[in-house]
């Protein structure tokens, strides 16, 4: 004889256990990739995507403004005035005293200035790379002596030595300036780097790599160097908005970028003549694009450092 059920208890009997259900979430979770957990961390930071969105933009600025601007920072009108024309409809940034349009410059140093710091920072990240992963994984005397260079870039002016380099070796060329910043930037990657190898090539999937036989490049860039990229990665940020700013120093001081190319230092420099006419415009919508710029960069190394550390709660 079957046993009566009450029909409002079979959805409460059904239903899986508060611990299994946990259970199932934590399979979820586990089932995600580094890199997608990282990626749901990140897009809990707020400032972060604020950044990335920003950074994103600049970006398409950098690569399409350009073409699609009607005006030539570096055509000269003819209608000169001392103190230059304020922003307006027809110049939303203003003109300078030339009549160049600001907002072309700043358009168009976009280019230029982001592309500085983006290139400059992969050469550092490569040469950091490479140096830090080799010291930190055969240690001994390569160790000693990779650190001892890394020391000796950390005990000389590296500002002077890049004013240097850039009035001599770059003659205003930005091919130059990405090299010159990208080989003088690296030290502070391989010191990371380093860090990171000393703790993780003792660690347990080393040694069973090693005991298959597994080459020792392959063990250093295949198996350890991606469990220490998190740091480096926001490191890398960092040096491509110092770089920005560096850009900026070196052609306000008329060291870096050539005269008939635009970038938002070369603008700032441009404008130290007009200051104390009162033309205020020529200065600050370049300062600002550096600013604004620099600090998403800055977010966004904030939020990559929080997702790529495995603590973080999601």
């Amino acid at each position: 004889m079957a046993i009566p059920t009450d029909p409002t208890l079979a959805g409460v009997a059904a239903a899986p256990p508060a611990d299994v259900a946990k259970a199932d979430v934590e399979v979820a979770l586990e089932s995600l990739s580094q890199w997608q957990l990282a990626w749901r961390r990140f897009r809990k930071h707020r400032m972060a995507m604020v950044g990335l969105g920003f950074f994103a933009f600049m970006i398409l600025v950098a690569i399409f403004g350009p073409i699609i601007m009607p005006f030539d920072p570096t055509n000269i009108p003819g209608t000169t005035n001392p103190a230059g024309y304020p922003p307006s409809l027809a110049h939303l940034f203003g003109t300078d005293t030339v009549g160049r349009d600001v907002f072309a410059m700043v358009v168009n140093g976009a280019r230029i200035s982001v592309a500085i710091g983006g290139f400059s920072m992969l050469i550092a990240g490569f040469i950091g790379v490479v140096v830090g992963a080799v010291a930190g994984y055969f240690g001994g005397w390569v160790d000693n002596v990779l650190m001892r260079v890394v020391d000796t870039f950390f005990a000389i002016p590296l500002l002077f030595v890049i004013l240097v380099a850039a009035k001599f070796f770059g003659q205003g060329q930005v091919i130059s300036l990405i090299v010159i910043f990208g080989v003088l930037s690296w030290p502070l990657i391989a010191r990371l780097v380093r860090a990171q190898f000393l703790s993780l090539r003792e660690a347990d999937f080393v040694e069973a790599a090693r005991a298959v036989g597994v080459r020792d490049g392959r063990i250093t860039f295949r198996h350890i160097l991606p469990n220490a990229i998190g740091p480096v990665i926001v490191a890398m940020t960092l040096i491509m908005a110092s770089n920005i700013v560096l850009e900026a120093f070196v052609s306000y001081l008329n060291f870096g970028i050539s005269a008939n190319q635009t970038s938002w230092g070369n603008a700032l420099a441009n404008a130290q003549s007009a200051l104390g006419l009162g033309n205020w415009w020529w200065a600050f919508f370049p300062g600002m694009a550096i600013a604004v710029t620099v600090m998403s960069i800055n977010f966004v190394g904030d939020g990559l450092r929080d997702a790529l550390d495995p603590r973080t709660r999601l």
